[in-house]
C-alpha cells in the first residue's frame, strides 16, 4: 500500500516527464487546468514529434491505416491521447480528409476491398474527430453506423458486421464507448439521447464481465488483458478499459473491484507502475522499456484509482 509521501514523490517525478504528461497530471490528479502547458503539448516533446512528421498531402504515414502505429489514424488518436487541445489546425484538417472516405454503411472506410465498416476503427475515428473539432454531418453517419451494430448484450463487436460474431468483444466495446462518450462530451447532438443510452449499455457489458474476466469462471478472458500498456492502440487491458470509463463519467461500481485490485497489484515499491512490451510496429516517439517505470502508465492508472477510490 503506498503512503502519502509515496504519492507526492510519485507526482514530482510526473511533472519532470513530457509536457503532455506534465499537463495532464496537473489536470487530473491536482485539480490544476493548466493552459500554458495545454498549450505547450503541441509544441513541445511527443507531440510536436508526431506532428512533424504529417506529410504535405495531410497525412502520416501511407494514410488513412497504415503502417500501424504512424498512419493518420494512430497518429491522430495518439496525438488525442496527449492532449493536444482541440483546435489543433493540423489535426483538423486530417480528421476532414478522412471523413471523406465512408462506406455504404455511413461508417469511416477507406479500403477499396472490405465493404463493411470497422466498428472499433470507427469508435477510434469518432474519438478523436470530436475531439478536434469535426463538423457535424461528417459525424452524423459514422454515429449512424455505431449504433447501428449494438450487440444483444449492449456491447460492440467488430466482426458482427463481417462475420457475425454474437458476442461483443471488449477491444470492440472500450473503443466505441470512448468514440461515443467523446461525441457527447463535445456538445454534439445528432441522436445524443441514444448515444447516452448505448454508452451506459456498452459499459454494463464490460462491467458484466468485470472488464477482463470469462462470465463461465472468472478467469482472465486472455492473459494479456491483466498487462498494462502504453499506448494502447486498440487493444483492450484493465488500465484502458478503467480509464475509458472514467472518462465516459461512469460510476464506481463494485464489479470494477478486481480490475481495480489488480492495478493496485501492479504497483511497484517506488510508487510507480511499469508498462508491458509495445505493440509491434512503427513508432513515431519512443517509450520506456518494458518492465521499467513509466510515466503514462503511472499517471493513467492514479487518475483511474483517484475516480474510482
Amino acid at each position: 500500500m503506498s503512503t502519502q509521501t509515496d504519492d507526492e514523490g510519485t507526482i514530482q517525478w510526473l511533472v519532470e516527464g513530457d509536457v503532455a504528461v506534465r499537463f495532464q497530471t496537473h489536470r487530473d490528479l491536482l485539480d490544476d487546468e493548466r493552459p500554458d502547458l495545454e498549450r505547450l503539448v503541441a509544441s513541445d516533446g511527443d507531440a510536436a514529434t508526431i506532428l512533424a512528421a504529417r506529410g504535405a498531402d495531410g497525412h502520416w504515414g501511407r494514410g488513412f491505416y497504415q503502417p500501424k502505429w504512424t498512419s493518420s489514424h494512430y497518429s491522430l488518436l495518439e496525438l488525442r491521447d496527449l492532449g493536444v487541445a482541440p483546435g489543433q489546425a493540423e489535426c483538423a484538417s486530417t480528421v476532414a480528409l478522412i471523413a471523406r472516405q465512408k462506406g455504404g454503411d455511413g461508417g469511416v472506410n477507406p479500403s477499396g476491398e472490405i465493404k463493411e465498416a470497422d466498428a472499433c476503427i470507427n469508435g477510434m475515428f469518432l474519438a478523436y474527430a470530436s475531439h478536434f473539432g469535426a463538423t457535424a454531418a461528417d459525424l452524423e453517419s459514422v454515429v449512424d453506423f455505431l449504433l447501428g451494430q449494438r450487440m444483444p448484450d449492449g456491447g460492440f463487436n467488430c466482426r458482427a458486421n463481417r462475420s457475425g460474431a454474437c458476442v461483443s468483444s471488449v477491444h470492440t466495446t472500450t473503443s466505441v464507448i470512448d468514440g461515443l462518450a467523446e461525441y457527447l462530451r463535445r456538445g454534439y447532438g445528432h441522436r445524443d439521447g441514444e448515444v447516452s443510452v448505448a454508452v451506459g449499455a456498452a459499459a454494463e457489458s464490460l462491467l458484466a464481465r468485470r472488464l477482463f474476466l470469462r462470465r463461465s469462471d472468472l478467469q482472465p478472458i486472455r492473459a494479456d488483458f491483466t498487462r498494462l500498456h502504453h499506448p494502447p492502440r486498440w487493444h483492450f487491458d484493465v488500465l484502458h478499459g478503467l480509464d475509458v470509463l472514467r472518462r465516459a463519467g461512469v460510476s464506481r461500481d463494485p464489479r470494477m473491484d478486481d480490475a481495480l485490485a489488480l492495478l493496485q497489484r501492479r504497483r511497484r515499491r517506488d510508487g510507480r507502475w511499469a508498462a508491458a512490451a509495445q505493440f509491434p510496429g512503427e513508432t513515431h516517439v519512443q517509450y520506456p522499456p518494458a518492465g521499467s517505470p513509466n510515466r503514462w502508465v503511472t499517471l493513467r492508472a492514479l487518475r483511474v484509482l483517484r475516480h474510482f477510490g
